[in-house]
């Protein structure tokens, strides 16, 4: 990186902002053929390495597929698969055709996907044979969807294309879209309201290279393992993106999280660098391994790390993780970074210092004004002075946009209160909002709440997040039952089943509290804090 990391900054923004930017040079076409993009492990710990060459042909083949498909510049194409080659390669297929791809996670259940797909205005998805049958018509799926179904391997599914089969059009060069063409339309939950759909440009890649240089300092002879999932923002920003665009080996996994093929995959495959939210370091603290690893560089993302983690990690990891801070809106901006130039020692507790190419401050909590050092405020952005800002708005929600910017559109308002110390180091206090964090993955409690109350027992629904110790949050329910209905374990067990079927997997309630009213204020806004109170007071 040299002495000067704005001069890096400029660089990346020369290579990632120009009106030639290409997707599929920048993320492979540039790299050596035969370096390896990705080592693709499963569950047993056999493994595949994909070069940069075989990802180009693999690629380009199905991007031929989807002209044969009609799908070109700035059509929506989704994805409903797991880590896996077969992910990485209809990736690089979507964005050779300029198309937009659309991330959904695996664990949501049809009316998550149907509601994404629908929103984003999706022409294809393509799915994993385990996954395809949530795209099937029926009560959540439209009975004459919009979209074809692409599934991978060699399944067959009724009505879906097999992606082996696809009629391939003539190849063709690569789409030129440009720093403001878009690579990723993802869809984010709040605490109100549908989730909101967030517009990733190409120059956001700048961004992402940055912050595995900086924050990560993944370097050419790293065994770097980025653990989060790709539907989400962490796992595909830097997991896929990052390593891609700065061309540096990466491990996939391809299979669920368990603490214990965590240790086997960090000792067989020897990594050095490794990223991860907090809730698979308190994971891997639970169940320690036979044999120790020691690795360079340690990050997490996704909400605070405690400091008994920090600690155990140093003994057991063979080197103390560190904290970094972002959003989905803008990737990571603030953090403990690794890389020998910026490499401080920074306070405990701290969530680091803005990352080059970015400018932050605490606002106080009554004024657009910074606060003065050491006071809690809100955690903002500098939309005037960072250079690597790429969000400008959510999808067709302008009010929802211009809620997140000061007046004067100077300020991001991050929707997190922290503090500010001195020196310049970050301090996380609480978020302003009530978003849910469960084991990094962000839960908008309207999504779980509008499911809740499709019961027909149930006539009003709030949900919250309560400290749990390894998942760091766990969703539990405060429900009012209709007329005489009594709350018991079976209709307990009745919602948490809704809630995996009509949502998400991950995201049911596993405590469902069910009470004679919810306290609101006078204007009708259920008052969060106090159920949180409540839960806490119950245990």
């Amino acid at each position: 990186m040299g002495a000067d990391p704005n001069a890096r900054v400029r660089e990346l923004l020369d290579a990632y902002d120009g009106l030639d930017a290409c997707a599929a040079e920048l993320l492979c076409d540039r790299h050596p053929a035969d370096a390896v993009a990705f080592t693709v492990i499963d569950g047993d710990l056999s493994a595949i390495d994909l070069t940069y060459g075989e990802l180009r042909a693999r690629s380009e083949r199905f991007a031929a597929g989807l002209a044969g498909l009609g799908v070109g510049a700035g059509d929506q194409v989704a994805t409903l698969m797991a880590k896996s080659v077969d992910l990485v390669v209809v990736l690089l297929g979507i964005w050779r055709r300029g198309a937009v791809h659309v991330p959904l996670f695996t664990a949501f259940a049809p009316p998550a996907i149907a509601f994404r797909l629908q929103a984003a205005g999706a022409s294809v998805v393509v799915a994993d044979p385990d996954q395809v049958g949530k795209l099937a018509p029926g009560g959540d799926m439209p009975a004459d969807p919009p979209w074809r179904t692409v599934v991978t391997g060699d399944a067959d599914a009724p009505g879906a294309l097999r992606m082996d089969e696809l009629p391939a059009a003539a190849a063709e060069p690569p789409a030129v879209v440009g720093g403001d063409g878009l690579l990723v339309q993802l869809f984010t939950s709040g605490t109100t309201g549908t989730p909101k759909g967030v517009p990733i440009p190409v120059r956001a890649l700048a961004s992402f290279h940055a912050y595995q240089e900086f924050a990560l300092d993944v370097r050419p002879d790293d065994v770097f393992w980025n653990a989060a999932d790709p539907g989400w923002a962490y796992g595909l920003y830097y997991a896929i993106l990052g390593p891609l665009a700065s061309g540096t080996r990466s491990l996939l996994l391809h299979a669920g999280f368990s603490p214990e093929l965590t240790w086997r995959v960090l000792e067989r495959f020897g990594v050095t660098n490794f990223a991860a939210a907090p809730t698979v370091y308190r994971a891997l603290r639970a169940a320690e391994p036979g044999n120790p690893v020691r690795l360079r560089r340690a990050s997490s993302a996704g909400e605070p790390l405690t400091p008994e983690v920090v600690a155990w990690s140093a003994d057991h990891l063979g080197v103390a993780v560190r904290d970094h801070y972002g959003q989905t809106e803008h990737g990571m901006v603030i953090c403990n970074a690794w890389h020998d130039d910026l490499d401080v020692a920074a306070p405990a507790g701290s969530m680091g210092r803005p990352l080059p190419g970015w400018a932050c401050a605490v606002l106080a909590d009554d004024a657009d004004t910074e606060a003065p050092a050491g006071e809690l405020g809100r955690i903002a952005i500098d939309a005037e002075h960072s250079a690597l800002l790429w969000f400008l708005g959510y999808l067709d929600a302008p009010e929802q946009t211009a809620q997140r910017f000061t007046a004067d559109g100077r300020w991001y308002l991050t929707g997190d209160a922290g503090s500010r110390d001195a020196d310049g180091y970050f301090h996380f206090s609480a978020r302003d909002d009530d978003v849910i964090i469960m084991s990094g993955y962000r839960i908008g409690p309207f999504d779980v709440e509008s499911v809740l109350v499709l019961h027909d027992d149930v006539a009003e629904a709030a949900v919250v997040g309560l400290p749990d110790e390894l998942r760091g949050e766990v969703l539990e329910a405060f429900v009012v039952l209709r007329g005489d209905t009594v709350g018991s374990p079976e209709l307990e067990a009745q919602l948490q089943a809704l809630v995996k079927r009509k949502f998400a997997a991950h995201a049911y309630p596993r405590r469902v509290h069910f009470v004679a009213t919810l306290p609101k204020t006078p204007s009708g806004k259920v008052q969060r804090f106090l159920l949180r109170q409540q839960g806490r007071a119950a245990g």
